[in-house]
C-alpha cells in the first residue's frame, strides 16, 4: 500500500518554528504531525505540502508564499535520500522506482495571486501543482463558505479592500466563532476566478474547492472539462459542516473524475453534541462509507490536514497511517477499495492532470 495525502500544513508550521528560533525543527525530523521519518515509517508514497497564507497577517501574500516555497526547497534538498519533488506523474513513478517518496507543492489561498494570472503562472513555474481557490476569506477569485469577521457577505464582487489582497478582521473580534453550518449558496467565483481555473486547467494545475462556497463549487463544476478535487473535505450528510461536501456535490465531483480527501479535523467529522475532545478513527470510517456509497469507490482519498488541526488521539502523526487502513478494512472495505482510498484514486487523477 502506498499512502498519498492531498493536504498538510507542515511547511507553514515549520516556517513559524524557524521564526521562533526553533531551528532544530526540520522537515526530516520534528515534533509536528508530519516529518519525513514519520512518513517513511507510515508507508507514504506522496505528500502534498501546502503553502498556507493567512491573508490578514500579510502585507504582501505572494512574498510570504515565496518564503515558504524557499524553505520547502531547502528542506527537500537536504533529504534527497528520502524524498524528491514531483512536477508531473512521471516524476512520481520515477521516485517510486528509486525507493523514494514524492513531494507535491500546493498553495492554500488563491489570494496570493492578487487576481493576476502572472502570479499564477509564476507559482506553476516554482512547482505548484494544486491551488486551493480560497481559505476562509473572500479574495479576487471568489468566496468561501466559512464566514470570518470583517468580511463582506452581500454583493456580487469582492470589495476594494479584498481586491488589494488583505481581508482584515474586525477590531475586537478575536473571539469570533464562525457558524460551521452556514453555507454560501449565493456568491461563487468572480469573473477573474473563472479565468483562473481555465488557465489552471490549461497549465495542468489541479483546482481545489475545499473552503470554497457552495456556489463556487458549482461554478467550478460547470466551467472545468476535467477533474478537480476537494483536497480536505468530508461528508456534510454525516456532519453538517459547511466545510464538507453535500451528497449532490460528491456525485458531481465523482462524475468529473474528481476526488475528495478525508479530513481528520474533529469539527468536520462529528456534530459538536456527539463528539468528545477528539474525533475517532471510526468517525473517519463513517465518512468514508458515506462518500463511497454516494459517489463510488473512485472518488475518495486522503486529505489529513495534519499540522493544520489539533492532534488526533488515535492518529497522532503520519507514522500511524497504517491504522487508518486497518480501520477501513475492519469497517467492511475490501483491500482493493482501501488501496484506492489510501492512494490509488489520487494517483489516478494525478496521472490524468499532471502531464
Amino acid at each position: 500500500m502506498n499512502i498519498v495525502d492531498m493536504h498538510c500544513d507542515t511547511i507553514s508550521a515549520l516556517l513559524a518554528a524557524k521564526r521562533e528560533g526553533r531551528m532544530e525543527e526540520t522537515l526530516r525530523q520534528n515534533h509536528l504531525h508530519i516529518d519525513l521519518e514519520k512518513m517513511k515509517r507510515g508507508g507514504y508514497l506522496l505528500q502534498n505540502f501546502a503553502l498556507f497564507i493567512h491573508m490578514p497577517d500579510q502585507e504582501d501574500p505572494f512574498e510570504e508564499a515565496l518564503r515558504m516555497a524557499d524553505l520547502y526547497e531547502q528542506e527537500l534538498a537536504g533529504s534527497r535520500d528520502l524524498i524528491r519533488p514531483a512536477y508531473c506523474y512521471a516524476d512520481i513513478e520515477r521516485n517510486r522506482r528509486e525507493g523514494l517518496m514524492s513531494a507535491v507543492l500546493t498553495v492554500e489561498e488563491g489570494g496570493v495571486c492578487k487576481g493576476d494570472p502572472v502570479y499564477l503562472r509564476t507559482l506553476y513555474r516554482l512547482g505548484v501543482r494544486m491551488l486551493t481557490l480560497t481559505w476562509n476569506f473572500p479574495n479576487e477569485l471568489g468566496w468561501p463558505n466559512l464566514e470570518q469577521p470583517g468580511t463582506q457577505t452581500i454583493g456580487t464582487e469582492p470589495s476594494e479592500t479584498l481586491r488589494s489582497g488583505r481581508a482584515q478582521p474586525m477590531d475586537g473580534k478575536a473571539d469570533f466563532v464562525p457558524d460551521l453550518r452556514k453555507v454560501n449558496a449565493v456568491q461563487g467565483l468572480t469573473e477573474t476566478g473563472i479565468e483562473f481555473i481555465r488557465e489552471m486547467e490549461r497549465l495542468g494545475m489541479i483546482v481545489d474547492v475545499s473552503h470554497l462556497s457552495d456556489k463556487g463549487f458549482w461554478d467550478v463544476e460547470r466551467t472545468l472539462s476535467g477533474p478537480f478535487v476537494a483536497s480536505h473535505s468530508d461528508a456534510r450528510a454525516v456532519c453538517n459542516c459547511c466545510r464538507n461536501l453535500s451528497d449532490e456535490m460528491i456525485r458531481a465531483l465523482a462524475q468529473k473524475g474528481g476526488v475528495t480527501g478525508l479530513n481528520f479535523c474533529a469539527a468536520f467529522l462529528e456534530e459538536p453534541e456527539k463528539r468528545g475532545a477528539r474525533a475517532t478513527i471510526s468517525s473517519i470510517v463513517g465518512h468514508a462509507k458515506h462518500i463511497v456509497k454516494v459517489g463510488g469507490e473512485d472518488c475518495l482519498g486522503l486529505g489529513s490536514d495534519f499540522d493544520g488541526i489539533g492532534t488526533h488521539d488515535e492518529l497522532p502523526d503520519a507514522s500511524c497511517m497504517p491504522l487508518m487502513a486497518e480501520a477501513l478494512l475492519k469497517g467492511g472495505f475490501t483491500e482493493r477499495q482501501v488501496d484506492k482510498i489510501m492512494g490509488g484514486n489520487v494517483l489516478r487523477l494525478y496521472r490524468e492532470v499532471l502531464n
